[in-house]
């Protein structure tokens, strides 16, 4: 394994507009000076590789299938021959599914939790072994607003995103006193790529990836455990959940 002698990122999710632009401000701030960007089609991230270089960063790519879960340890283990073990991992993987397809879908159901749920547990479980074993790391886990009070309008999204919030929040409470720091991040909604592919109009209180990434950086720079995105959504679910059931499931998504 080559000896680390600049901090290196692993991001998960290598094609995701949040997870680059935190890997730039992390190249930019000095604590990036290797980016790995792991995603499916690795060899197709030019674009993706340029802002990170651009930014400061020595690059790679490995290729990456966050729903093969019998292919995650092997990846890891790439990355790790090749780097050495990451000082931070950025778990930035997901899908946003459509909730209507997925009422009458039970196929299309099961894959969007399984790639929002089942294949982030996966990781992170893999991820958080290795890190503990080390004695240091950071992680960071991107929940959502979705998950902390579960609505009708996007109940199959926001139940997966429910289910990584909570372990996401157990597993940080495991890693107390090892070493190792986990960050729980819960945008709102973002206005970036994968919105805008559904089809989806943005909702009040939105963030740009940019943002969500200024962000997460301010919170891995002051050993935030929990930072909401933007701000005032926390004040603001923290009301919602005392909305009764009847005037919660009229709300728009």
């Amino acid at each position: 394994m080559p000896a680390q002698t600049r901090p290196v990122v692993l991001v998960l999710g290598g094609r995701s507009e949040i997870g680059v632009a935190l890997a730039c401000r992390l190249a930019a701030s000095g604590r990036a000076g290797t980016v790995v960007l792991a995603a499916r089609r690795a060899g197709e991230l030019t674009e993706e590789v340029a802002a990170v270089r651009d930014a400061g960063a020595e690059v790679a790519t490995v290729e990456f299938d966050a729903d093969d879960l019998a292919a995650q340890a092997g990846v890891l283990d790439e990355v790790e021959a090749a780097h050495g073990v990451p000082d931070t991992v950025v778990v930035a993987f997901g899908v946003l599914g459509d909730q209507a397809r997925a009422e009458r879908d039970a196929a299309h159901a099961a894959a969007v939790v399984h790639t929002d749920y089942v294949a982030q547990v996966a990781v992170l479980t893999e991820v958080a072994a290795r890190l503990r074993a080390r004695g240091s790391g950071e992680i960071v886990v991107y929940s959502s607003v979705a998950g902390v009070r579960v609505r009708r309008a996007n109940y199959v999204y926001g139940s997966a995103k429910a289910g990584l919030d909570g372990f996401a929040s157990g597993l940080a409470d495991a890693l107390h006193g090892s070493g190792v720091h986990l960050t729980l991040v819960r945008p709102g909604f973002v206005v970036g790529r994968m919105t805008a592919d559904s089809g989806l109009d943005p909702a009040p209180l939105s963030s740009t990836p940019g943002q969500v990434a200024d962000a997460t950086a301010a919170a891995l720079t002051a050993g935030k455990d929990v930072v909401w995105v933007p701000g005032a959504l926390r004040l603001l679910f923290t009301a919602m959940r005392l909305l009764p059931r009847w005037a919660w499931r009229r709300l728009p998504r």
